[in-house]
C-alpha cells in the first residue's frame, strides 16, 4: 500500500491456499494475509485478487523462450548440480531458497 500511488491498483495474482502449515508466522499458517486496508482506503486503491490468466500470455511467452528472447533458466534461477549433490539440492529447495535445481547425472549440461 505504501508504494502504490493514490488511486492506484494493488493486485495479488496467483493461487493461494487457505492454510499453509509450513508458513513462517501463525497468520500465514491460517491463510491470513496482512494487508493495510486502512491505508489502501485512504489512498483510494483498487484491490484485485485471483488466479493469474496464464493462458492469455502462454503463446507469447513460449515464442519468446523458443526464439531466445528470454533466458528461462536465468529467470527461474536454475542451478545445474551433479547427481551426488541431489540430497543437498532437495534440502535447499525445501528450506525455501529461490532456486530451481536441475540434476545432471552424466555432466552433459556443463559440457554444452
Amino acid at each position: 500500500m505504501e508504494v502504490t500511488r493514490v488511486a492506484g491498483k494493488v493486485g495479488i495474482p496467483g493461487l493461494y491456499v487457505t492454510d499453509d502449515p509450513g508458513a513462517v508466522d501463525p497468520a500465514a499458517k491460517r491463510g491470513s494475509l496482512s494487508v493495510r486496508l486502512g491505508l489502501g482506503w485512504a489512498k483510494s486503491h483498487s484491490f484485485f485478487t485471483g488466479q493469474t490468466p496464464v493462458m492469455k500470455y502462454n503463446r507469447n511467452l513460449m515464442q519468446a523462450i523458443l526464439w531466445d528472447r528470454l533466458n528461462i533458466a536465468e529467470i527461474v534461477n536454475v542451478q545445474v548440480i551433479a547427481l551426488e549433490r541431489a540430497p543437498e539440492g532437495y534440502s535447499q529447495f525445501d528450506s525455501g531458497v529461490p532456486k530451481k535445481f536441475v540434476l545432471d547425472p552424466h555432466g552433459l549440461l556443463n559440457a554444452a
